[in-house]
């Protein structure tokens, strides 16, 4: 009987320590070696934070481990939140953040909202609305709208570029920054 408890205690303390081996190997992921295997880190880091979203666009280059964040977020603690997410980056030695918070405002809330049910409505450009983290970002300061994000071809660039014209309420042009993931061949 005294083997048998023996035993099992023996196999918990295995299974234990089998279990801290694994929990510690999950938190103990390979530090990234160059900076671009670095801002492939950060920038999935920052597309998994959980308020990151639509109205929000950061943009990282990393030159020895120096995060250079821009872009621009629409709330002050976004802005907070992404820097202490993007220190804690493996291989990251510090943080440049001249991530810009867009000024507060109903009126603007409006014309987002405006803007994705324009956009992400069109038939076209529907299939991304379903998506996690859709790859369109609308910015909106004080009535003035850029596109940001990634499309797979030309076309539902200028579709996203339209819809967003003809969304209205806009104080000026739309600037699409949208890069197309496929652009087409070029013929020589």
């Amino acid at each position: 009987m005294k083997s048998g408890i023996a035993g099992k205690i023996l196999a918990a303390a295995l299974l234990l320590g089998a279990g801290s081996a694994v929990a510690a190997s999950r938190h103990a992921a390979p530090a990234p070696q160059t900076d671009s295997d670095i801002a492939r880190r950060i920038a999935h880091e920052v597309a998994m934070y959980p308020r990151y979203s639509i109205w929000d666009a950061v943009d990282v280059q990393v030159t020895n481990g120096q995060a250079q964040l821009s872009g621009a977020v629409n709330q002050p603690f976004k802005k907070d939140d992404i820097e202490r997410i993007v220190k804690e980056v493996p291989g990251v030695v510090g943080v440049a953040d001249q991530v810009k918070v867009l000024p507060l405002s109903p009126i603007d809330d409006q014309l987002r909202l405006r803007l994705a049910r324009a956009i992400y409505g069109d038939p076209t450009l529907s299939r991304y609305a379903g998506l996690a983290a859709p790859p369109i970002h609308i910015l909106v300061e004080n009535g003035h709208v850029t596109l940001d994000g990634v499309v797979s071809n030309e076309m539902e660039k200028n579709i996203a570029g339209i819809r967003a014209s003809g969304a209205g309420m806009s104080f000026g042009p739309v600037v699409n920054n949208l890069v197309v993931e496929n652009p087409p061949a070029r013929k020589s």
